[in-house]
């Protein structure tokens, strides 16, 4: 059997995602739709392709035969299947503000769920698998998100200073983190739109004139407004924009998120890996379901200071490793000059796409050529080597 195939991902067609970057990464014409993620990976709700001479075989089905001698005994038996879910992103409008549960919380909620026999295609279900769903992203552009909540005196700072947010200063002071984010997700749509219009009316001009830095919380949230359908009803998101932090992530640098971390991704493009999982608890920014009392249950009370790596680079000098805490998921960066080569062991399956340049990758008497965009499943004890035709960069998922 041979260890190497080429693999095909699928695309998700959500309402933040840009037309372009997705359809010219993978080579295909751009119809006009909005091609938000492309997901390589095993889970349920969208499995990848993996071509066995002339089939196309979904890759849990795949896996799932012989699963010990594809994965490895040791993530086989630790996981009972592949344990990332591997993404490219092209954010052009932004994401929903979001928590991911812990894997005991993930578990509960789903059982809890199911016993209520909630649909897991119903609006208003919060879990759709038992997974927890840390993440590690690496930005492939200029890339902006809302990452944690600001330190204390930061957030005082900013209660403050704009006058539509000064009755929340007591608050604050007396009660901290939890009394402040439960106080703006409790109220009524009518009491938000009081609070926050005058703020919107002041910075959206501005906003429209591009007087407005993206550093700066007035530019997102002049932005949500200015970009939403129904401008009659104020998205509480708003008030996350002001208390989180908000981060740019230069080319090539990556930033880790654990379960708790409310986080919104704002605009760029990334790779994004993550645990086997599609848990997300909203906060805001989106017109889709927000279960407040849910959600208050998982999110982390505490300032976060942001974390911007930029990889361990390996003995080799071409392979760098973004180290997380997490179990389930390693995220690299191959990046070979032409003519370069690159020698690989996989432990355990590993997933590949090219972001740029023409690669030959070989393995024992299986040699496939792969350009830009194209994707390969590599199975455990494989012994692999990659040479470059030209300046190439690669991004590979595998397990610790």
């Amino acid at each position: 059997m041979s260890k190497i195939y080429s693999l095909k991902g699928k695309i998700q067609n959500y309402a933040w995602g840009g037309t372009q970057f997705i359809p010219n990464l993978i080579d295909i014409e751009s119809n006009g739709e909005k091609c938000a993620e492309y997901w390589l990976g095993a889970h349920n709700n969208a499995p990848s392709v993996v071509l066995v001479g002339n089939d196309e075989i979904p890759l849990n089905t795949f896996l799932s035969e012989n699963l010990s001698e594809k994965l490895g005994e040791n993530i086989a038996d630790k996981f009972g299947r592949l344990s990332f879910l591997f993404k490219v992103l092209d954010v052009k409008e932004m994401l929903s503000i979001q928590v991911h549960p812990t894997k005991i919380e993930a578990e509960k909620g789903f059982k809890k769920e199911n016993e209520l026999k909630i649909p897991l295609t119903a609006t208003n279900r919060n879990y759709k698998d038992d997974n927890h769903k840390p993440e590690i992203m690496v930005a492939l552009s200029d890339f902006w998100l809302l990452h944690g909540f600001l330190p204390k005196d930061q957030i005082i700072a900013t209660l403050k200073s704009i006058p539509e947010f000064s009755h929340l200063l007591p608050i604050f002071k007396k009660e901290g983190y939890f009394e402040l984010y439960k106080n703006v997700m409790e109220q009524s749509t009518e009491e938000s739109n009081k609070i926050l219009q005058p703020l919107i009316d002041r910075i959206l001009p501005k906003y429209k004139a591009g007087e407005i830095k993206k550093s700066n919380p007035d530019y997102w949230a002049a932005k949500v407004v200015d970009s939403a359908t129904n401008t009659s009803v104020l998205d509480k998101g708003i008030y996350s924009i002001y208390f989180f932090n908000i981060v740019n992530v230069g080319k090539g640098a990556a930033v880790f998120q654990d379960a708790g971390i409310p986080h919104a991704y704002l605009e760029g493009q990334n790779m994004e890996l993550m645990a086997n999982s599609d848990n997300v608890l909203r906060g805001g920014l989106t017109p889709k379901h927000v279960d407040v009392p849910e959600l208050l249950k998982h999110v982390t009370f505490e300032p976060t200071v942001p974390n911007i790596m930029k990889g361990d680079l390996q003995k080799d000098g071409v392979e760098r490793i973004y180290k997380s805490p997490a179990p389930d998921f390693e995220l690299s960066q191959i990046s070979l000059k032409k003519e370069e080569k690159y020698t690989g062991t996989s432990k355990t399956a590993q997933i590949l796409i090219v972001l740029e340049g023409t690669v030959i990758i070989a393995e024992e008497d299986t040699e496939i050529s792969l350009k830009r965009g194209d994707a390969v499943l590599i199975l455990a004890n494989a012994s692999y080597k990659i040479n470059a035709q030209n300046k190439s960069i690669l991004y590979k998922a595998t397990a610790p």
